[in-house]
């Protein structure tokens, strides 16, 4: 696990990786912009007086702007990881591609790339599942305000187990078939978890977290190379004579 995050850490440097990170990037502010834009629409003429109190303010442009803007700062707050992991499920094939071809050429020459259409799909995937992991916990992240810190650490598990299987499913979804994939995944799943949660902090950190999806891409596909592939025995290759 520590070798494939500082060896994750590392990649980072490579130009072709930043050119990835830019471009991600780019795409995650244009989503929440989008999303702004949306919100702005749907508030200009609204009066929200009127779903609370018997009392009319509607809003005006300047108003539903400022609501827009305040509401798509709290969504970065609560979606960013799930659109950011999103959003990098589009470039994992590109990032796990460059990863492979510098430390592991042959897994390289053997993979089979996802494509738009499956990496997509893997994507959408895999933030619809973070945030369903996130709203079931909602209810609990509340609660746990009154511990101080109950909320964060809550924050970290839940997210932790749903990137560690998300990257691992990404990676694992270019090499061997399904069988082996669910085993791998299975035998990992606490190194797994353990690197989702540390890309989750990451996600708390100002400014760091603007990396974070690319780090966990990258050290998921050490994390993947780093041990020997589970095997599958055949009941028909066991010698029923040989003693167990």
């Amino acid at each position: 696990m520590l070798r494939a995050l500082s060896l994750g850490i590392a990649d980072l440097a490579d130009p072709r990786i930043l050119g990835v990170l830019v471009r991600s990037l780019l795409v995650t502010l244009l989503v929440f912009a989008g999303l702004g834009l949306v919100i702005a629409w749907a508030l200009t003429g609204a009066n929200p007086c009127g779903w609370l109190f018997d009392d009319t303010c509607v809003l005006g442009l300047s108003a539903s702007g400022l609501g827009a803007l305040m509401l798509t700062v709290l969504g970065i707050w609560f979606l960013f990881p799930a659109v950011a992991l999103g959003v990098i499920a589009a470039y994992m094939d590109r990032i796990v591609g460059i990863v492979e071809a510098k430390h592991y050429p042959e897994a390289a020459a053997a993979a089979r790339p996802l494509g738009w259409g499956r990496g997509a799909l893997l994507g959408l995937r895999s933030s619809l599942r973070i945030i369903l992991y996130n709203l079931v916990a909602l209810p609990f992240y509340i609660l746990l305000l009154v511990t101080g810190i109950g909320t964060l650490v809550l924050f970290v598990l839940v997210n932790g187990v749903a990137f560690g299987r998300d990257l691992g499913e990404m990676v694992a979804a270019r090499h061997d078939d399904r069988t082996h994939r669910q085993l791998w995944l299975a035998n990992t799943r606490g190194e797994r978890s353990l690197l989702g949660g540390i890309v989750t902090g990451l996600f708390l950190i100002p400014i760091v977290n603007l990396i974070a999806p690319i780090l966990g891409a990258t050290a998921a596909a050490h994390l993947f190379h780093g041990r020997p592939r589970p095997t599958i025995v055949s009941a028909s290759t066991i010698d029923p004579l040989q003693p167990d």
